[in-house]
């Protein structure tokens, strides 16, 4: 069982949202840093101001007794209940606030107190309650030699609580973003995937009677472009290959339409009345010519069906073009004698390929070139070597092609003059085996006609 196709509204969405998700994320911690570093910072200017005031009152009540000293401290605290401090003076206790009995547990990490050095706070916990403090030494007058330890303490849990509220909202307002940008996310997706549909829906009113319809591209996103110009570029050679197929059944319908009714005609007209043995053998003689013919058509079509699909495998051999040419024009010297037409042959050049196809793809042009050339002129089959490869030219004087009949000269059926008679001519399918034969030895094949010339060149690989 194959795995069910996922959505590409699904997975951009997912994406989107996870990358949110890392967004808000990342977002949340850097503020929750920035407002505990905010409330650390505050504790520590709280506790270095107390200590300097706690210094200015133990300097100048130093000498004035533990009573003054007491008073001055308990004046000075008056409204910070969340200051703890202890004042001790060796194993003497000066002053305790309330809630500050937990401080004397760490008398014994005393540092000199320092003005130009940062406070290094510690966390001290007391029934639920977490502090944030330090312990340091503070020398009276300049001239006593008594240090005093002072202990002092923030009670943080208020901004614990904050930052626990604070912590719990910026959770709800990021998932509530999140969701809600999983349905923008959602929203605009689906939104940009519609010219998507829009071309899904134009592929599905395509059929064999609608080739016509092509997506608008001034109403397509950018990205969608080179995928539109494929598509219609598609269409286009299906369309042409569609009508390509469809002159091809008509074309072949009509070949062999005319020699089967030649049959039938001559047959019927054979049983119409009894008849001699010798006009039994005339009939069965014109019978022949017509199967003939047919035969002849079916081998090309056979061929021309083996190239389309890559079948026609040439032989790799050293051909000599000018002997291959020599040979047609010794062929061909009598039927161009009946027109008082001179077959002229110039240059030479070896190439690699299969001599006998080589030799059918130049007798159709060589014969095209006497069929359509006026009496009395010249065809000439000129050789060359150029840097893209090994030239053929058959060039004959008659009448000019049209640029359309030009374009269409190597399809298959075609005549450019239609007016002519069908017995006269072939199948049409010679200059279409001639394209499909150079073209399956790695070559080209062209026609130019104007000013009363017309000159079909092969181009081919040179011999290797």
């Amino acid at each position: 069982m194959s795995p069910r196709p996922r959505s590409i509204t699904l997975r951009i969405s997912l994406l989107f949202t996870g990358m949110t998700a890392i967004v808000l994320l990342t977002m949340g911690y850097l503020i929750g840093a920035s407002v505990q570093h905010h409330f650390d910072e505050q504790d520590s200017v709280s506790v270095r101001g107390k200590l300097e005031l706690i210094q200015n009152i133990l300097a100048e009540e130093n000498s004035a007794g533990t009573h003054a000293i007491e008073r001055k401290l308990k004046d000075a605290l008056v409204g910070h209940h969340e200051l703890s401090v202890l004042v001790a003076e060796g194993d003497t206790v000066l002053f305790r606030s309330e809630h500050a009995a937990f401080l004397a547990g760490h008398l014994s990490d005393v540092v000199p107190y320092d003005a130009g050095v940062p406070l290094q706070l510690q966390q001290w916990h007391d029934d639920d309650h977490q502090h944030r403090g330090t312990v340091v030494s503070l020398a009276g007058r300049p001239e006593a030699t008594t240090e005093f330890t002072v202990a002092i303490a923030v009670d943080a849990q208020q901004h614990q609580a904050f930052m626990a509220m604070f912590k719990l909202q910026l959770l709800l307002v990021g998932l509530a973003g999140l969701i809600m940008m999983g349905a923008l996310g959602w929203i605009v997706t689906r939104r940009g995937l519609l010219p998507v549909s829009e071309m899904a829906h134009v592929a599905e009113g395509i059929s064999a009677q609608r080739l016509g319809d092509r997506l608008q591209l001034e109403m397509l996103p950018l990205e969608l472009h080179s995928l539109a110009i494929s598509f219609n570029d598609m269409l286009d050679r299906l369309e042409g290959s569609l009508h390509r197929l469809s002159d091809y059944a008509s074309d072949i319908a009509h070949e062999f339409r005319t020699p089967v009714n030649n049959l039938m005609t001559q047959t019927q007209v054979s049983l119409s009345r009894l008849r001699t043995a010798d006009e039994y053998r005339e009939i069965l003689y014109s019978n022949l010519e017509e199967y003939e013919r047919l035969a002849r058509m079916i081998s090309d079509m056979l061929f021309l069906a083996k190239a389309d699909n890559g079948l026609v495998i040439p032989n790799h051999e050293r051909v000599n073009v000018q002997l291959e040419i020599k040979a047609l024009i010794e062929f061909y010297e009598a039927l161009a004698a009946e027109k008082n037409i001179r077959l002229v042959q110039t240059g030479a050049a070896d190439i690699t390929g299969d001599p006998l196809m080589i030799r059918r793809a130049l007798s159709n042009l060589l014969s095209n070139a006497i069929r359509h050339s006026k009496p009395d002129s010249v065809i000439t089959m000129a050789v060359s070597a150029e840097q893209d490869g090994i030239h053929i030219a058959v060039t004959n004087d008659g009448d000019d092609i049209s640029p359309p009949q030009l374009e269409r000269i190597f399809d298959r059926f075609y005549r450019a003059d239609a007016s002519r008679a069908r017995s006269d001519e072939g199948a049409g399918l010679g200059l279409a085996i001639t394209r499909s034969i150079i073209e399956a030895h790695r070559g080209r094949v062209g026609v130019e006609s104007a000013q009363g010339r017309t000159c079909f060149t092969v181009v081919l690989p040179t011999a290797s």
